[in-house]
């Protein structure tokens, strides 16, 4: 195995467990650094994601902006039956947004999520957080993780 890939690797557990015991002390706290974050209810762990700046990014989860919002839109997909993104008109981010119902399970979704736990580890070289965000998915089995291309 490539030694640099290696050693990447190397760190993913420890940071994995730094994730799981961080706790949130309130929004004014998260720091406006780049990291991996993720949402639980309770023991069920459901999103996580990366970002270089964590308290923009948890703020961006629960904004108005659905492009902003892909943790809410993948719920309000899965409650409204359009579980897979689409590039035709019919099923597009656009078209979805467009419909009453959508929008209020897009609602739904965010007051649920702005009630979760959010934790999150400070991780700033982009190529770990990259399989630190893997890892942590494959780990937790989120749900609403999937890394399929659109």
């Amino acid at each position: 195995m490539n030694k640099t890939f290696k050693a990447h690797i190397n760190t993913l557990e420890r940071k994995h467990r730094d994730l799981l015991i961080s706790k949130q002390n309130g929004i004014s706290d998260i720091p406006k650094l780049p990291g991996i974050y993720l949402f639980s209810k309770g023991k069920k762990h459901l999103y996580v994601g990366r970002t270089n700046n964590l308290k923009r990014r948890h703020r961006e989860h629960l904004s108005f902006s659905v492009l902003d919002a892909p943790f809410a839109f993948k719920m309000a997909r899965k409650a409204t039956g359009n579980k897979k993104a689409t590039y035709k008109e019919k099923g597009s981010t656009k078209h979805l947004s467009s419909q009453s119902k959508f929008r209020r399970e897009i609602k739904r979704a965010k007051e649920k999520i702005r009630k979760m736990n959010y934790r999150y580890v400070v991780e700033k070289d982009p190529i770990k957080q990259t399989l630190l965000e893997i890892y942590v998915a494959i780990a937790l089995k989120t749900p609403y993780n999937d890394f399929d291309t659109h």
